[in-house]
């Protein structure tokens, strides 16, 4: 069977289970159960239950912040540059020339303030090094000639050429970065030009993992009946990805046990988000339903219209302002990662003080094969041109989003070649943690 023909098999499947399953006039399963949120619509909705909770700070050392959100905008503590300096090695020169040589050395970066220059004299001088009072301009070692104890300039010499003249880059006081920006690098560089040694940022959401099931195993090959858990090293990475802190990641058994294991982490975590997967359909031992009813949990998204995925759910644990979540992801793996980028991504986003990733869109690659009622996300590749699909996209498959660069988002009934298709980036193939 062809990579098409396979799309186009899984599609009818698809269509024949949702024919069985919902209820098309309606637009929701027959049998009178709930409605599942829309695709957009339940990302919306995670980010808005992050939105609205009491943001916590501290303040932390420089290389503690990053990746964090400033609590507090970033003011220059000084100005920047805090003196008169040199763009560039050369000479300082007063007046105009050609110019007589000081003797001795000239003018580091780090040396204590140079004595002034008299008009017709030059000095040595390195680039960052204080600029003598009464200097002219900078000469580039490259645009000047020596001769015996004179200077010569080989172009013309401009009034103040490359001087960097004190408060150049801002005054002390001046805003640098607002509230909200993130921690990248280049910030601690500005803050520890500006003169700080901490910052006041908000702190990464700590989240905890439940990996349920009694089918699990840790090591080894699968067998009799029995797979590999390959939630459990995959979830935290990406999870700390994302900007979270990954405080514990625990298994959890099907049973009873597990059932008030289950119920004791949801009511006693200190995580402000704690992640499951499996458990969130409503077989024998689904158990994520009942204890988030025990635990008097408000249910915000219980349902996804989305392939794979739709099981997945987001639950308020606690009141509306304590910052405490639960995201039910499928047991599936390309299942949990399409709730990881539905649900947990924008909920951490808001959780951590980010905006929102930017949407963007690319052309797709060839026809697309959608679900009748239900947005897909399906695995791509990212060329210079398109999005291009890749096979092995089932719920349980990692082989297609192992090469990927991102899911890209198909409406219901499929896309066709060229169509614009939004595209969610995975947090490693776009350049590193919430950018």
């Amino acid at each position: 069977m062809t990579p098409t023909d396979a799309d186009h098999a899984l599609q009818a499947l698809d269509e024949a289970l949702a024919l069985v399953s919902r209820d098309p006039r309606a637009g929701e399963p027959s049998g009178g159960r709930h409605r599942a949120a829309g695709w957009p619509q339940a990302r919306e909705a995670a980010a808005r239950a992050g939105s609205g909770i009491r943001a916590r700070t501290h303040r932390v050392p420089l290389a503690e912040a990053l990746v964090e959100v400033l609590a507090q905008p970033l003011e220059a503590l000084t100005d920047l540059p805090s003196f008169d300096s040199s763009a560039m090695d050369g000479w300082a020169v007063a007046g105009p020339g050609p110019w007589t040589i000081r003797p001795g050395g000239g003018g580091l970066a780090g040396c204590e303030r140079p004595e002034p220059l008299a008009d017709g004299e030059a000095v040595r001088i390195a680039t960052g090094a204080r600029i003598p009072a009464d200097t002219t301009a900078v000469i580039r070692s490259e645009h000047s000639r020596e001769s015996g104890t004179q200077l010569h300039a080989v172009r013309p010499v401009l009034t103040g050429q490359d001087i960097r003249p004190r408060g150049q880059e801002c005054r002390s006081g001046d805003l640098l970065l607002p509230a909200g920006s993130l921690v990248t690098p280049a910030v601690l560089g500005l803050a520890a030009a500006a003169g700080y040694d901490e910052l006041t940022t908000r702190p990464r959401p700590r989240v905890e993992i439940l990996v349920l099931g009694d089918e699990l195993l840790t090591e080894g090959r699968p067998h009799d009946g029995l797979i590999r858990d390959a939630l459990s090293p995959m979830l935290g990475p990406w999870l700390t990805r994302l900007g979270a802190e990954v405080i514990a990641t625990r298994r959890l058994g099907d049973d009873p046990a597990g059932a008030k294991a289950l119920l004791a982490a949801v009511t006693d975590s200190e995580a402000d988000l704690v992640i499951t997967t499996g458990g969130t359909a409503s077989g024998p031992v689904d158990h994520v339903h009942p204890v988030l009813s025990e635990a008097g949990a408000e249910l915000l998204v219980d349902g996804v219209a989305v392939r794979p995925g739709h099981p997945m759910l987001l639950a308020r644990l606690g009141d509306r302002t304590d910052g405490r979540h639960l995201v039910g992801l499928p047991g599936n793996p390309l299942a949990a990662v399409s709730g990881l980028l539905t649900l947990a991504e924008p909920l951490l986003r808001a959780l951590a003080g980010r905006r929102q990733r930017p949407r963007y869109t690319v052309p797709v690659q060839g026809e697309v094969p959608g679900h009748p009622y239900d947005t897909r996300l399906v695995p791509v590749l990212l060329t210079d041109e398109h999005a291009v699909p890749l096979r092995y996209n089932g719920p349980a498959m990692l082989r297609g989003v192992a090469a990927a660069d991102g899911l890209a988002v198909v409406p219901p009934h499929g896309a066709r070649d060229g169509q614009e298709l939004e595209i969610l980036d995975l947090p490693w193939a776009s350049g590193g943690c919430f950018t």
